[in-house]
């Protein structure tokens, strides 16, 4: 059985301050876009996982999509499987990648072995697994509060625009970013602002990684410098980065800047 686990891109992030559990209050916009990994589940004699495409650094034993599956068979008696992970989204970029195919694999799994759990079922596990995983479950555009994982709908859809998402060869940590950010109040108001026409996003819509991370990669601030430049709506760094997207109004080739960088079209 195959599934396609999707990223997503942060419109807006605001870090509000640091939690108890030294997870991070934030607020941001989530909206799920087309750069895919693959993921498939057989049955096997054993519990593995292997992956191909991109490197995942780390041992494949602490992969979320294993963890994922033992906190299932915690309260399912499913057998063994071999998960096989086809890594095409960029890592370390702000995008959700990993938080994906974890929360994919739960859907997998709930198809696969007629689980029968409902969504609100699939959160709760996936909530357990990472701030952002559970979004990937109903997989659509959200307000998100807390730790990322309580989520209010919004109604987004930029499928009238052309999104170019631009990947530097950089990986941005997302621990080191969260420890580099500066906390205070922003004045955002971005379950308000989202509703705005994106020709309005730029002044009042931000991202509060950005400062910190420019500084440390001035070529990250160049990328969405260059996406503005370039007729760009609305650009900005999603996540932690170090990725940077823009929303245009038009269908936009820009080879300048695929020197040196990964860039996806349409996305």
């Amino acid at each position: 059985m195959i599934a396609f686990p999707n990223s997503k891109i942060n419109i807006g992030l605001n870090v509000i301050n640091r939690r108890i559990d030294n997870y991070h209050n934030i607020e941001t916009v989530f909206y799920p876009i087309t750069i895919k990994d693959a993921i498939e589940v057989v049955e096997s004699g054993e519990l593995k996982f292997t992956s191909s495409g991109i490197d995942i650094p780390g041992e494949p034993e602490h992969n979320l999509c294993l963890k994922a599956y033992q906190l299932i068979a915690k309260d399912f008696k499913i057998p063994p499987v071999h998960i096989h992970l086809h890594k095409h989204i960029p890592i370390g970029a702000g995008l959700g990648g990993g938080s994906a195919d974890a929360a994919f694999l739960i859907k997998l799994l709930n198809d696969k072995f007629s689980l029968k759990m409902n969504a609100g079922q699939m959160e709760a596990y996936a909530k357990q697994l990472g701030a952002d995983c559970a979004f990937f479950i109903k997989n659509r555009s959200v307000y998100a509060i807390e730790k990322g994982d309580v989520f209010k709908d919004v109604s987004l859809d930029l499928k009238q625009y052309f999104l170019v998402l631009v990947m530097p060869p950089v990986q941005v940590s997302t621990k080191d970013a969260f420890e580099n950010i500066s906390i205070e109040p922003s004045g955002q108001l971005l379950d308000v602002d989202i509703n705005l026409p994106i020709e309005q996003w730029k002044g009042l819509i931000f991202n509060k990684f950005e400062p910190s991370i420019f500084f440390k990669y001035p070529a990250i601030q160049s990328i969405k410098d260059d996406l503005y430049k370039n007729g760009a709506l609305y650009a900005s760094m999603s996540g932690s980065g170090a990725s940077v997207y823009g929303i245009f109004e038009n269908q936009i080739h820009l080879p300048e800047l695929e020197v040196g960088n990964l860039v996806f079209y349409g996305v």
